[in-house]
């Protein structure tokens, strides 16, 4: 049986999910247009889950694509010779799985190109790039595959080395900016923090061609779907205004939403034969509230370390439509 995620990534064979239709037709349309897209939110926000799925179904419905998912998240600390040394293991990797889901082996001139291949900086990953989308033309075009278009999906991009960040992104400019048959034919950035909030030259910006990426919170109908999967498989229901109470409690914010639903089906051993009532909701809701959360305790945090903080959080709190998000104001930038 299913459960509702709240840890890392959320996977359809093991847990409920919302299929967020509009936005990966969205997203398809901004792949197929060739745009480099980012995406920049909190933690826990669903934005991996998000771009894995639409790529996913970017490649079932037209294996065209190749996905190269790659994860910055370990680079942080990393020299520059060794976060390209990493990259460079992180896309042959990405590759040889790709080639592993299609039932297909590579051929020895692409195998021996990526074992060859030694990235060192930006110029020789645009090389890099040039040569790897006419070899694995030649790979798949004799499996029966059209031209083969590169995506290139980064998660945790932030944790990009502050030493490589801006030349890497010019990298990436360049590639897009080029006459010639892009590799990467499109890019997605997942992360954090924004590029603007990355430490580089300010001067100037390195990637004004960014296409930004907007992932809301569920809708009310989005939550209601989101139950009704669980509903249809154990056969238990939620009362309408305890749905209703979800969405309005959480904003529809996906961890809160799933948190709050797991209580309600895990945690309170309720019955499977009777239905979850508002006062099943106020139970989990306390404890939502009182439980250990790693985004409260971040916010706990910042407050002790600067008291400015709180007086944005109880501004937050203290009006009903909340507070205006403005990245001009530097403690909400931070």
């Amino acid at each position: 049986m299913r459960s509702f995620g709240t840890e890392g990534r959320v996977r359809p064979e093991h847990h409920y999910i919302v299929p967020r239709t509009e936005e990966i037709t969205d997203f398809i349309s901004r792949v197929k247009n060739g745009k480099y897209i980012v995406l920049f939110a909190p933690r826990q926000t669903g934005k991996t889950t998000f771009f894995r799925l639409a790529l996913e179904a970017l490649v079932t419905k037209d294996p065209t694509y190749f996905p190269i998912q790659l994860d910055f998240q370990t680079m942080r600390n990393a020299a520059p010779v060794t976060f390209y040394d990493r990259l460079h293991y992180q896309i042959n990797m990405q590759i040889e799985s790709v080639f592993q889901k299609r039932g297909e082996v590579l051929s020895d001139t692409l195998a021996q190109f990526l074992e060859n291949t030694q990235l060192t900086d930006d110029f020789s990953m645009m090389v890099f790039f040039r040569r790897l989308v006419g070899m694995l033309n030649r790979d798949l075009q004799n499996q029966g595959f059209a031209s083969t278009k590169v995506v290139l999906l980064i998660d945790e991009f932030d944790g990009i080395p502050q030493t490589v960040v801006s030349d890497f992104l010019y990298s990436l400019r360049q590639i897009y900016l080029s006459d010639e048959i892009p590799c990467p034919h499109s890019v997605g950035i997942v992360g954090v923090k924004s590029i603007a909030q990355l430490d580089y030259d300010r001067s100037v910006s390195p990637f004004n061609i960014q296409d930004e990426f907007r992932l809301p919170n569920f809708t009310l109908e989005q939550v209601r779907e989101l139950l009704s999967q669980y509903t249809d498989e154990v056969g238990q229901t939620f009362e309408p205004e305890v749905v209703e109470s979800i969405h309005k409690e959480t904003a529809g914010q996906p961890v809160l939403v799933n948190g709050l639903a797991r209580i309600l089906t895990e945690n309170l051993d309720i019955p499977k034969t009777e239905s979850i009532t508002i006062a099943h909701f106020l139970k989990a809701h306390i404890q939502l509230v009182r439980g250990r959360n790693v985004n409260i305790q971040h916010l706990t945090t910042n407050i002790r370390r600067d008291r400015r903080f709180e007086r944005i959080l109880m501004d937050i709190m203290s009006y009903e439509d909340g507070l205006d998000f403005n990245l001009g104001e530097p403690h909400i930038d931070e």
